[in-house]
């Protein structure tokens, strides 16, 4: 599952990561929740890549309630060409979600309490790296416009198994035209597991419970076993349904 992340890498380092003819006007969000706003990469109507903020937490075209994207912040990668919420968007609006890192909780035991430790998940080497994502546009009765977006998410690697069964899908650099391409529909292979020895975690603030908190404090290594703040109240994540 993907539940939280973040992106705090400057404009130009999006735009030349993701082939962006324009520098994003994005600010860095180390605490990005579900149902809020987020920046997406995609191809338009011309051909060219572009960055635009879509809601998270997807919209099915049929659906009667737009209240079900809070249920659909992620979709399971091994069913999204079969199920019918997302064979069209699977089809033809394949996204990237620019990350600099997600969170994960570990469950530890310490003086005879159990509590959630957060952990920051990345790239060794501190890169930048796309979420694969699906995107929709749903047309309300009323006229109301609401354009979306979703996580793929496959079974986790060696390094995310102890946190949970499932990570987000992460596409490699190189494939990202692929990915991208809405006239290439050979890319099944891509909804993987990112390879454990590219990746890294630590654990950080309990700060990161409560998506109110923001800042670059959250991203800090802390350590765990000497953690003494008062844990944040956790703000609730749906969880994904068994149905997608």
């Amino acid at each position: 599952m993907c539940g939280r992340y973040e992106l705090h890498a400057q404009p130009a380092a999006i735009a030349l990561a993701f082939g962006l003819r324009d520098m994003p006007a994005v600010a860095p969000r180390y605490n990005i929740a579900p149902m809020t706003d987020v920046p997406v990469v995609r191809v338009n109507a011309d051909g060219e890549r572009e960055l635009v903020m879509l809601r998270w937490g997807l919209v099915p075209r049929a659906a009667k309630d737009p209240a079900i994207g809070s249920k659909i912040i992620n979709a399971r990668g091994e069913t999204v060409a079969e199920r019918a919420s997302f064979r069209m968007p699977y089809r033809r609006h394949r996204c990237l979600l620019p990350a600099s890192g997600f969170y994960e909780w570990l469950t530890l035991a310490r003086d005879h309490q159990v509590r959630k430790q957060p952990l920051h998940i990345g790239m060794k080497d501190g890169a930048l790296f796309g979420l694969a994502g699906l995107y929709e546009r749903w047309l309300g009765a009323d006229g109301e416009v609401l354009d979306t977006c979703t996580i793929l998410t496959t079974p986790a690697n060696a390094l995310l198994r102890s946190l949970h069964d499932r990570m987000p899908v992460i596409i490699p650099p190189e494939d990202y035209a692929r990915w991208l391409d809405p006239h290439n529909a050979e890319v099944g292979d891509l909804i993987a597991a990112f390879p454990t020895e590219r990746m890294t975690c630590h654990p950080v603030s309990m700060r990161v419970n409560a998506t109110r908190n923001d800042g670059p404090d959250l991203i800090e290594p802390v350590a765990a076993e000497l953690e003494t703040e008062e844990p944040e109240p956790a703000t609730h994540v749906p969880e994904q349904e068994s149905l997608f």
